[in-house]
């Protein structure tokens, strides 16, 4: 059982020898993702009080106006991960192209490349709602010591050696899992370090909260409507309760403790769906899996669809075992 007054530093020292791969590199990546979050909390926390909020006048690969926040977060994140030399590349929702560092280094023995989210829901900055980062690590493929290619980051979830996020809300969380378990730590904010909180986390087989934009219902496939109109329904262990807060890693963060299934579809807007298979889909549902949840596409494993671009979007159907299953039921019936 863990120690629940355990640093993160301590944890990831005690704990890696459990990793697959034990040099040593995936500490020190994940102790780097601990130290840009930080930073980005701390910006996070002054929104309101400088000019951090709003729009910053761009728009990202996905064609979505960047807020000042999310251009902040990726700057960071990037500028820690390359500054301190410990990947050979990086891919962000808000890049238009994958990152390779230190390419021209014949010496850069580095393994990994991570793949981010550097801010997740960060519309809701403006009103005072919780935000996220999420983060997938994978080993490369490709030869050490040779520049990143695009099959570096196009590799299935089932190859995620790391996942996490980090929650910025009524307190900041960061939590992940490196194929044994999800544990959650929370900041100490007077001493800015992060301590273990949340061991063990698992999703209860079953919940009582369904999560999806119901503002899009006619929009959505048969079967999703079928589904939502189940979970209404008066019987022995229902209505379920809705709860969408629209921030994937806070809707997550709650159903993973509470109980409950997240859905965000494909519909007559999104044909593919909306959410990122790389820097979204394929963290949670490494984590899920992890703490005893599932993820699917509604039909297929989340974890063992092939990428075959950075920006891929999927339908995405995460949460508590027995809900989603039964939603993929619903999904089955009316595709």
């Amino acid at each position: 059982m863990s120690r629940k007054n355990k640093t993160l530093g301590e944890y990831i020292i005690e704990n890696q020898a459990s990793f697959k791969y034990t040099s040593g590199e995936l500490s020190r990546l994940i102790n780097s993702i601990r130290l840009a979050a930080k930073v980005v909390n701390h910006e996070v926390n002054k929104a309101g009080l400088v000019d951090i909020i709003g729009t910053a006048g761009d728009t990202n690969i996905q064609g979505e106006d960047q807020q000042k926040l999310d251009v902040y977060a990726n700057d960071k994140f990037i500028q820690t991960l390359t500054n301190r030399n410990i990947v050979c590349g990086i891919a962000s929702e808000e890049e238009d192209d994958f990152i390779s560092i230190n390419s021209q280094d014949e010496n850069n023995q580095n393994k990994y490349v991570v793949l981010i989210d550097p801010l997740d829901g960060s519309s809701n900055i403006d009103v005072n709602v919780s935000v996220g980062t999420i983060f997938s690590i994978y080993r490369r493929i490709t030869p050490v010591g040779t520049p990143v290619k695009i099959e570096d980051f196009l590799q299935k979830g089932s190859e995620q050696v790391a996942a996490g996020y980090i929650v910025y809300g009524t307190s900041t969380m960061l939590v992940y899992t490196t194929g044994h378990g999800v544990n959650g730590f929370t900041l100490n904010p007077a001493i800015g370090t992060f301590y273990l909180s949340h061991p063990n986390m698992e999703f209860p087989k079953n919940g009582r909260i369904y999560s999806v934009n119901e503002g899009n219902y006619t929009h959505f496939p048969q079967g999703v409507k079928n589904y939502i109109k189940y979970c209404q329904m008066e019987e022995e262990d229902r209505p379920y309760t809705s709860r969408y807060i629209g921030s994937l890693v806070s809707d997550f963060h709650r159903n993973m403790i509470k109980g409950g299934v997240y859905i965000y579809p494909k519909s007559s807007k999104n044909s593919t769906g909306k959410l990122r298979l790389l820097y979204e889909c394929n963290p949670m549902a490494f984590l899920a899996e992890q703490a005893q949840g599932k993820a699917s596409d509604g039909f297929t494993r989340i974890l063992d669809i092939k990428p075959n671009e950075l920006h891929q979007r999927v339908p995405f159907f995460c949460g508590s075992k027995n809900m989603v299953e039964k939603a993929e039921e619903f999904m089955r019936k009316n595709p």
